[in-house]
């Protein structure tokens, strides 16, 4: 099952220069967040990837034109450096295709120049290149398979720090309710799609705002909540929580390697309800 990866935003909340890597190279770490997505899904024996690019292409070409498996796996050493043979591996078993998609391309577009790229795959797999989760994403796609949908998105819990206001017509403010407290969901950025989602996408259009929409108004798109870990990577201030847990070993996105403690939410359990939010034009 093939997996799309959207990698052409520009990322301007975490851009310090006009010469700035594009979102999903920004490490975590030794490695881009890109890899520890792709890791992710490799976990679960997805290991076919489309890169769907825009800004930043070559950065992210080179990047894998040049991968150093030592920076990530234990190695022996010998000849004074003539041998190098690796103890693991971690892309000897990935085949990734890159797609030049265009600078300001939205993502339902992105979506449709990869299409080629999908073949014969009815389900395959999306994601925005910059979220990372601890999700079961084996039972994910078993539950979509199950159904005759056309697609399906993770929904997690908001993890904004802001507050909505409750007041009355006159300004009477009534209640104060953090976001995270709320029973609502945004879209995680974690989809499994079935070609025929592309009946519900138009030339330049969104992924979430048009087809996904259109497709649920239709009964045909699908919910998956997560309450588990979740984590987005959109500035500069989540990159840095995410660097710190990474440096002390608390990786819980890392399934591949449960040497981190598995990742603790604050915010309660939700039910089913309402998606909001993260609905991007690009990335």
């Amino acid at each position: 099952m093939k997996v799309v990866l959207f990698c052409g935003g520009l990322g301007m909340r975490m851009r310090s220069g006009p010469d700035s890597l594009p979102k999903p190279m920004m490490p975590i770490g030794s490695r881009p967040v890109l890899w520890h997505i792709m890791k992710y899904y490799a976990h679960f024996g997805h290991t076919e990837f489309v890169l769907a690019l825009g800004y930043g292409a070559n950065a992210v070409k080179d990047y894998f034109l040049t991968y150093q498996e030592t920076h990530s796996n234990d190695f022996v050493l010998t000849k004074g450096g003539e041998q190098v043979e690796l103890l693991s591996s971690d892309i000897s078993e990935w085949r990734i295709t890159f797609v030049d998609t265009g600078m300001d391309t939205a993502i339902g577009e992105r979506l449709r120049r990869v299409r080629r790229y999908l073949d014969d795959d009815e389900v395959f797999l999306a994601n925005y290149g910059d979220v990372l989760t601890d999700a079961p994403m084996d039972r994910i796609v078993d539950d979509f398979l199950a159904t005759d949908a056309v697609g399906s998105l993770m929904a997690v819990p908001p993890q904004d720090s802001f507050h909505v206001v409750r007041y009355d017509p006159d300004g009477t403010m009534r209640d104060l309710e953090p976001v995270a407290d709320m029973t609502m969901c945004i879209n995680g950025g974690y989809f499994v799609l079935r070609q025929g989602i592309f009946d519900y996408l138009n030339e330049g259009e969104d992924l979430v705002m048009d087809a996904c929409v259109r497709a649920a108004r239709d009964g045909r798109f699908r919910v998956h909540p997560h309450t588990g870990f979740w984590a987005p990577m959109d500035t500069l201030k989540e990159r840095s929580a995410l660097e710190e847990m990474n440096r002390v070993g608390d990786r819980p996105w890392a399934v591949w390697d449960r040497a981190g403690r598995p990742g603790v939410r604050r915010v309660p359990e939700v039910e089913v309800g309402d998606v909001v939010g993260r609905a991007r034009a690009t990335a």
